[in-house]
């Protein structure tokens, strides 16, 4: 009963992730807009971590069978990407590098503010 209602607050902010992306007229996904409602309820406390931390670790875990059906995809229209290949593996791998020196940099700044908070 626990998970379930951990996924139910999980689901709940993607719902309203959801609402806002029909009502705000951005480019931006409904998932990021989750995302930032999420963060914003940890962060204030509204939703405490112990509430969705069982759920959340099974959705990480469960996470790259989520791509299974995108590199179908890409097989199914490789004749298009046959030329194009090498500039797409060299952007993944370049925007890969970026995001996760972007997110160390980001992480260790805070766990340094957070460390000098406790002092």
């Amino acid at each position: 009963m626990k998970h379930l209602s951990q996924f139910g607050i999980i689901l709940v902010i993607t719902f309203l992730g959801e609402i806002i992306h029909s009502i705000i007229p951005l480019p931006i996904p409904a998932s990021i807009y989750g995302l930032i409602i999420m963060l914003i309820c940890l962060c204030t406390g509204f939703v405490k971590v112990e509430k969705v931390k069982h759920a959340g670790g099974f959705l990480i875990e469960t996470m790259p069978l989520m791509f299974i059906p995108a590199a179908a995809g890409l097989l199914t229209v490789w004749d298009e990407l046959k030329g194009v290949w090498f500039p797409v593996i060299a952007i993944t791998v370049l925007t890969t590098v970026i995001v996760m020196a972007v997110t160390g940099r980001t992480v260790q700044v805070f766990m340094k503010k957070n460390a000098g908070d406790k002092n």
